[in-house]
């Protein structure tokens, strides 16, 4: 069985989702260290003049070391009144917007958002049924795993009964490859060519956050993501 394992994302990139793709079970990584301004709390869009961040605002003073699980958003702005209209300011003339929006605009609005983790996983999970990928996914905090960096990732792939971890190629800059031979864990990496697709506006701009290609391609995004399936080594 194939693990990945990440740290919940807002709205990620397409290559979160290729990894996604690649394995039997994807593990929700929330119970490490958050990290300030990092893709939990935002993501990149497209706007007429270049890329802009979409940025959950997140209560870090006095916080820090918190885990991601733990980490609180700050409501004291309408962030989601502003996600929306800035996604409605420069999506509204891509072919599937509407649809697209009014779906996200009732997963912003179920309720009152306070936790971020909560937030990236329903997203997530609304993300996987528009592109109609099925996968288990687990949050590491379930597992009641112990262990740092490697060994953590090791004992994560033992617990749910794994015997190949996926990874993607900056991994190797910091991963203890010998660990995973010496637990009888194979380690494989992926290799994710950034598919270039429809976008509005002139020029592509690649490493966007998934709603550029979820307003673009619509249906047809899953098979935009897969267009390189064969490369894991």
């Amino acid at each position: 069985m194939r693990v990945a394992i990440h740290q919940p994302n807002f709205l990620p990139w397409l290559g979160y989702f290729y990894k996604m793709a690649q394995c039997d079970v994807f593990v929700l990584l929330d119970n490490v260290q958050y990290t300030k301004n990092s893709f939990i709390n935002r993501n990149r869009i497209k706007t007429p003049q270049e890329a802009m961040w979409l940025t959950v605002p997140v209560k870090i003073k006095g916080r820090f070391g918190q885990l991601i699980k733990d980490v609180e958003i700050t409501n004291k702005v309408d962030w989601r009144k502003k996600h929306l209209g800035t996604l409605e300011t420069n999506y509204r003339k891509a072919e599937f917007f509407e649809p697209v929006f009014q779906s996200l605009k009732a997963i912003y609005f179920i309720g009152d958002w306070n936790n971020l983790c909560e937030l990236n996983i329903r997203l997530l999970e609304w993300t996987l049924s528009l592109l109609k990928l099925e996968k288990k996914l687990v949050r590491a905090s379930d597992l009641n795993v112990e262990g740092e960096s490697t060994q953590l990732l090791i004992n994560i792939v033992k617990k749910l009964g794994g015997n190949i971890y996926l990874s993607g190629f900056g991994g190797a800059k910091y991963q203890e490859e010998e660990l995973f031979k010496k637990a009888g864990v194979t380690l494989t990496y992926y290799a994710f060519e950034h598919p270039v697709y429809p976008q509005l506006w002139a020029g592509f701009v690649p490493n966007l956050s998934i709603i550029d290609l979820l307003f673009n391609c619509g249906p047809e995004s899953l098979n935009v993501i897969l267009h390189n399936k064969e490369d894991i080594k």
